[in-house]
């Protein structure tokens, strides 16, 4: 069983270290979110970077790819392309290849995709009378990935007691590391 003898470091501290300690986290925080609005606005797609959830695009990518996503308004949809897109009624996005593209003469463009790995097109998944996917659907185009790094998110999300554990595990190592250390005082 997990020893909860950092609990006593903890109490110990006092009030001056204690306001490091959520200052140190709380700059933590800030700062990955400000890089994540920056990754936004740069990539002009809403979540730059996504995990790979199911089989459906092997052998292109695997279960726990980690893709780095843009989202040009400028650039056009191609055949062949690996788009993310999100379906209404539903908030895991989808990653898959372009089939088709349908064009009308006023310019406006429908496609369809399909998973490398799928023997059929996308259109059951598709909310229901929806046949084509509109460039609103899309969250991002796949630019790059990372093979495999994404797994840890699966896991958590599959197993919910690994990530109570691995919580666990981070909060420990930064009681036991890092609150026994929380500031060095030079005196001169």
């Amino acid at each position: 069983m997990l020893s909860l003898d950092f609990l006593d470091d903890v109490r110990r501290m006092n009030k001056r270290q204690l306001y490091y300690q959520v200052l140190n986290f709380g700059m933590i925080v800030s700062s990955a979110l400000m890089i994540w609005k920056g990754l936004m606005v740069i990539t002009g797609s809403e979540s730059p970077i996504v995990v790979v959830l199911s089989g459906s695009m092997e052998p292109a990518f695997h279960r726990g790819d980690l893709l780095f996503l843009t989202n040009r308004v400028e650039d056009p949809i191609r055949v062949g392309e690996i788009v993310v897109f999100r379906i209404e009624g539903r908030e895991i996005p989808i990653v898959h290849r372009v089939l088709k593209i349908h064009e009308k003469q006023n310019g406006h463009i429908k496609f369809l995709t399909k998973g490398d790995n799928n023997a059929v097109d996308d259109r059951g998944l598709y909310k229901q009378g929806q046949h084509w996917l509109e460039k609103k659907d899309v969250v991002g185009r796949a630019r790059g990935f990372v093979p495999y790094i994404g797994i840890v998110t699966i896991l958590m999300n599959d197993y919910p007691k690994f990530k109570v554990r691995a919580l666990l595990l981070v909060w420990t190592i930064n009681c036991v590391f890092i609150l026994p250390f929380p500031y060095i005082e030079f005196k001169l």
